[in-house]
């Protein structure tokens, strides 16, 4: 009789032990599996990295935002240079104003939709403020680096002492700033690129005036 009770209770403890070893086992594996995904799971406020959209739709604007400062930049080059021709030859402003105001009405243009986009954290840019189209004679505002640094002391326009030659070379440089913007046609957005190819077409309407009027 009691070696069968003792039979019982030996079974007894056996059915215990085994039950919380694998209690034990089961509670273990679930501690391991929450605290690899702890590990594994970015913090819930941490920076999020962008996606690829996120990433080629930032890529597009800084593309359109160098393109746009190019523009500008070329536009207002041109801008100094009627300055200059109007500074060293006075008696040419009945013949350049016209033309000058519509450059400087084209580099406002050009610059209207920013030459910048959000910088990363820790950087800064400089956009360049509209050109005055209506200034006076004297050499236009140069446009800011975008860098964001102070703008070197830009060089002084040459003009050549014979009104003749400078008004080709006047023509020359329109001719360059027209050209620029007609190949910038090939990446510009669809609006962007119908302004160009608009300031493009006045710029060579621009050089036959100059360079048929240097001939009357």
């Amino acid at each position: 009789m009691s070696t069968i009770f003792d039979q019982v209770r030996q079974t007894g403890r056996a059915g215990v032990t085994t039950t919380g070893r694998r209690a034990l086992l089961v509670a273990g594996a679930a501690a391991g599996a929450t605290a690899l995904a702890a590990c594994t799971s970015p913090p819930a406020d941490g920076p999020r990295r962008p996606n690829a959209a996120e990433v080629e739709a930032e890529r597009v604007a800084r593309a359109e935002a160098a393109l746009r400062l190019r523009s500008v930049t070329a536009a207002r080059g041109l801008l100094e240079r009627y300055d200059a021709t109007l500074a060293a030859h006075p008696a040419l402003a009945a013949r350049l104003a016209p033309l000058r105001r519509a450059v400087a009405a084209h580099a406002k243009a050009l610059g209207e939709g920013g030459t910048t986009v959000d910088p990363a954290p820790g950087t800064t840019t400089a956009s360049p403020g509209p050109a005055s189209p209506s200034g006076p004679a004297g050499a236009s505002p140069a446009p800011a680096p975008a860098s964001g640094r102070p703008a070197a002391s830009p060089t002084p326009v040459r003009v050549a002492t014979d009104p003749r030659a400078a008004l080709k070379e006047l023509a020359a440089a329109e001719r360059t700033a027209s050209d620029g913007h007609a190949a910038a046609l090939l990446t510009a957005p669809p609006e962007y690129a119908r302004l160009l190819a608009s300031v493009a077409a006045s710029g060579a309407a621009h050089v036959y005036l100059l360079t048929e009027g240097a001939r009357a």
